[in-house]
């Protein structure tokens, strides 16, 4: 039944041959990539209105600026990140680009970033998305975190049925959400600029409550860059693309930077034009509002929110691509456990995708499935990773001097102090708001890196070799804990003696009126073997059997100690309910103790 299910869900497994089969073309790598830096464009003006909105209607004026600023550094780290991807065609992005050029620590850094930033573009990307479909239908209110929690499991779920079917899956909200937005963008600007319409008026009064500052103005421009995040994503997985890789991961980098900049540009000019004032508690949404004054209350306009919502969510898939094979890089390395670098059934990397799976979920709940309450602290990482990244860049052109390399390191440079800057610029402005929880948290991420490094070190260096020699041990001593007497036992007596010389039965007492007709059964059935019995008063069992084991081992110092636990296997499940699995018990407090073998010895229960 278990094998039956798990094939349902997850599909069946894949040979390892198969993995080149499992690669993605421009056309599902724009899907399974852009998602998350396309959709963001959805919010990203919001969060701009949002802050200028502190200082009443006339601030709302500068979101177009802003917008054109950002789009600005946009292009920048676009083209920069081009020249990454053909640079270095084995991925990992940022975090080897600063490994290789400025050294491991600034690698640890970038990479403790993008993974932080990843969990947090999931979070937000499924808390967009189910705001929109709270705009569309209200009553769903009072079901944010649920709708959240919920689809991020389903996320989860198709990530791990593989590369190839998550980007099959993703790929027709993407393609519609690109659709929908470019026509709606295309009649509004027709309509009011070309046919003379005059755009309908959404304003309303809003009362300042702070001035107009220098600091406000931060403020907005480092909401609006969220619309940034994911851009990275691509040079993380260029090993996920079809050969050529490099060229094809560039291309799609392209496309993406492209479709980015015209859906900012175009929201923010309509937002403009139509007096956009954002809703502060989330129930309708800037998109929503430019749809509805473009197509009225139509068909159109619920397909705009049910494209707008599926890609929202479906972005979240960014990060299930880059942050799964970014941990398998930092495993291979040393810095994470090394399970996050082991294929999954169906060629992924099934324990990355769970765990930023759960972490997600962790942060919605605790944030309540609020997207602007989870915004301050998003970007704050993506931006140090692209700073990391242009820097080595910069580095690594300006040693080999290959042919443009002052251009390139002209423009990477560029970039690097631009997003270096924004970098400061957000997690000075977003301190107070939630950016303190990142700015803490990445430099506990790089700490626990350096402390997984040391101990896979130290085990290579506990486990090698050279200068080792074998300890010669005469005499195996093998203790076999018997509660009572039956055919479990005398299997298990049978094992102790064949791989032990010196075989000892150890009972417990805890009930003196049964010993009895245990020693009658031992003489029958087991007399050659001595049995210890130990009282115990208090009717404890592991502590008594713990100090007669260290006892018994200290009297056969050097030699081998096996501990033999008899356990029965009942023939159902539920049955395993109506035992006080003491077997267990036993074993976890052996877990840990030095020079002790514990094996178990099963019997099986008759059908």
């Amino acid at each position: 039944m278990y094998a039956f299910l798990r094939r349902l869900v997850f599909g069946t497994p894949f040979p390892t041959s198969r993995v080149k089969h499992e690669r993605l073309s421009p056309l599902l790598g724009y899907p399974v990539f852009g998602a998350d830096p396309i959709s963001s464009s959805a919010y990203a003006t919001e969060e701009i209105l949002l802050t200028l909105m502190a200082a009443g209607s006339l601030a709302l004026s500068l979101c177009l600026p802003i917008t054109i600023g950002i789009v600005l550094v946009l292009v920048t780290v676009i083209i920069s990140y081009r020249q990454t991807i053909y640079a270095y065609p084995g991925g990992g992005g940022a975090y080897t680009v600063a490994k290789e050029n400025l050294g491991t620590t600034c690698g640890l850094v970038a990479a403790a970033s993008l993974l932080v930033d990843y969990v947090l573009t999931c979070a937000v990307s499924v808390s967009a998305g189910v705001a929109a479909i709270i705009s569309a239908f209200p009553t769903l209110s009072t079901h944010r975190v649920g709708l959240c929690v919920l689809f991020i499991i389903i996320i989860n779920l198709i990530n791990l049925r593989g590369v190839r079917e998550s980007g099959m899956t993703f790929a027709l909200p993407t393609y519609l959400y690109v659709g929908s937005l470019t026509t709606l963008i295309a009649v509004g600007l027709w309509k009011h600029l070309v046919l003379g319409i005059p755009p309908p008026d959404l304003s309303h009064p809003v009362t300042a409550t702070h001035a107009l500052t220098l600091w406000l103005i931060l403020r907005a421009f480092s909401g609006g860059c969220v619309a940034m995040t994911g851009t990275e994503a691509v040079s993380n997985g260029v090993p996920m693309f079809k050969p050529p890789e490099s060229k094809k991961a560039a291309k799609t980098l392209g496309w993406m930077g492209a479709t980015l900049t015209f859906f900012f540009l175009g929201l923010s000019i309509l937002a403009h034009m139509y007096h956009v004032v954002p809703v502060p508690d989330g129930d309708e949404t800037v998109v929503s509002q430019i749809a509805r004054g473009t197509f009225g209350t139509s068909w159109f306009y619920f397909l705009i929110q049910v494209t707008t919502a599926a890609l929202l969510i479906m972005a979240a898939n960014t990060a299930y691509s880059a942050f799964p094979l970014l941990s398998s890089i930092l495993a291979r390395d040393g810095v994470l456990p090394r399970q996050l670098s082991h294929l999954g059934d169906r060629l992924v990397f099934s324990n990355g995708i769970v765990i930023l799976g759960i972490l997600s979920i962790i942060l919605v709940v605790i944030f309540g499935g609020s997207t602007h309450a989870l915004i301050p602290l998003y970007a704050v990482g993506v931006f140090i990773s692209f700073t990391l990244s242009q820097g080595g860049m910069v580095r690594r052109m300006a040693l080999q001097k290959k042919k443009g390399w002052l251009f390139g390191c002209l423009l990477s440079g560029i970039g690097c102090c631009a997003t270096g800057v924004v970098s400061v610029v957000i997690a000075a402005t977003k301190f107070s708001h939630g950016a303190w929880i990142v700015v803490v948290v990445i430099p506990l991420t790089v700490y626990s890196f350096w402390r997984i490094k040391e101990h896979y070190v130290e085990l290579a260096r506990t486990l090698r070799l050279e200068e080792h020699s074998p300890r010669v041990a005469a005499h195996h001593t093998v203790v076999v804990l018997v509660p009572n007497l039956h055919r479990g036992i005398l299997a298990a007596l049978d094992y102790a003696r064949s791989i032990g010389t010196d075989v000892r039965a150890l009972h417990i007492e805890t009930e003196p009126e049964r010993t009895e007709n245990l020693i009658k059964g031992w003489e029958k059935w087991a007399e050659e073997i001595p049995l210890v019995i130990l009282e115990s008063p208090y009717r404890s069992i592991v502590g008594p059997v713990l100090d007669y084991l260290e006892e018994a081992k200290h009297e056969r110092d050097g030699e081998h100690f096996t501990v033999v636990i008899p356990e029965f296997v009942p023939k159902d499940w539920w049955e395993h309910i109506l035992h006080n699995q003491m077997g267990l018990l036993l074993k976890l407090s052996l877990l840990f103790r030095r020079d002790m073998v514990v094996t178990n010895v099963r019997y099986y229960t008759m059908e």
